[in-house]
This record gives C-alpha cells, structure tokens and sequence, in this order.
C-alpha cells in the first residue's frame, strides 16, 4: 500500500477515538459509506485493539485503516497484529521506532522545525504537524519553506472551513478527530456524523463534484 500517494490522493485522513467499543465501529462504518475511506482508530479509545480488528474483519480493503496514538513498541506491534495498516504516533518514541523497523508506513508527530526534521530523518512516512491549530495554516506554509520535500499532515482542531488553507499552505492531507467525528464514537448520532462527513468531502479539492 503506497499511503502517501492515497493521501495525496484522498486528503482526509478521519481520527476515531471512542469511550464505546460498539459506537467505534458503527463510526467508521458510517465514515466507509459517506467515502472517509482512510482512518486511524486511536489507542486512547475503550479497547481500540479490538475495535482495529473488528473493523479490518468487517470492512476490509474498503477501507484503509491505521492505528493511533502509537507510544510503544508493544503498541506498534498490537496495533499491526490487529490489522492496522499503518500507524501514528503523536510524537517521536519507541512506536515510532518500531513501525519503522516493521516497514510499516508510519506517520510521526512533531511541532517544531527541529522535531520536524528529526522525524523525518528517522523514517517518517510523513510528519504529522501536531496540534496544528497551536499555529494554523500559515505555519505549515512557514515549515514548507525549509522542508520542502517532507510531507506534513496538519492535526489537532482542524476544521472543515480550515481544510482548503491548510492544502493550500502544502498539507498533503489532513487529520480530523473530533471536528468530524464528535460524539458519534461515544454513542452519538450517526445522522450527525453524515453530514459532518459530507461536510469535509465538500471542502476537499474535489468536493464540488459529490453529490
């Protein structure tokens, strides 16, 4: 799977992260169908692992799944045994490492300039610029200047109104836990999520052509 093309590609990358195991999975369920196809269950959710498992059981290659909030090398190999595809870590630590070294592709936080480059130089398959809302798009602008070439993923209270300056800043792609998701991994209304959903593919680069 070559997932930095599919989120040059796709754009949206949707972060799960849920108290209720069975709303988890109705979540991404409902994000498959409304075409938020790549996602990341966060391990901070109530039995995540399980949650990856049922998911990759479910919905298979519709979907392209990842684990987040990788710390651990336990957590990197859990995360792979359950099904991930990949995997995120909110900083550079011992789950960055692992993916790496499992050769799986692995998306590593960082905030600085230096955090940047040092995680790119450890393998990142992209960086993800975390919490982007510390600085918003410009800041992402400012780190292209130096990085060109390092692929950044703005995370942290992105919203859907934010999606097009963040791309046009040089995001490949964005990532968006609750601004898309909301209560919905806790039990909340799955209608609610839909339109949410729907509302971030229309502020993606080829919205206008959804119905």
């Amino acid at each position: 799977m070559q997932l930095l093309s599919l989120l040059w590609k796709k754009h949206l990358l949707a972060i799960i992260r849920g108290g209720d195991p069975e709303a988890s999975f109705r979540t991404a369920c409902v994000l498959a169908e409304e075409g938020v196809d790549v996602m990341e269950v966060s391990l901070t959710g109530t039995d995540s692992l399980a949650v990856v498992g049922r998911i990759h059981a479910a919905l298979g290659d519709r979907v392209v799944l990842g684990s987040g909030t990788v710390l651990t090398r336990a957590d990197a190999d859990g995360a792979r045994e359950a099904g991930a595809r990949f995997l995120v870590t909110p900083a550079m630590c011992e789950g960055a490492a692992r993916g790496v070294e499992l050769g799986i592709p692995t998306l590593i936080g960082a905030l600085t300039p230096t955090e940047v480059w040092a995680a790119s130089e450890a393998g990142a398959t992209a960086v993800k610029v975390f919490p982007a809302s510390a600085h918003g798009p410009s800041y992402i602008a400012r780190l292209r200047e130096p990085f060109p070439r390092v692929p950044l993923i703005p995370v942290g209270g992105v919203r859907a109104d934010q999606v097009g300056a963040y791309l046009d800043a040089g995001a490949v792609a964005v990532g968006v836990g609750s601004p898309l998701i909301g209560d919905a991994a806790d039990g909340g209304d799955p209608a609610a999520l839909r339109e949410r959903a729907r509302r971030f593919r229309r502020s993606l680069p080829y919205g206008e052509a959804l119905p």
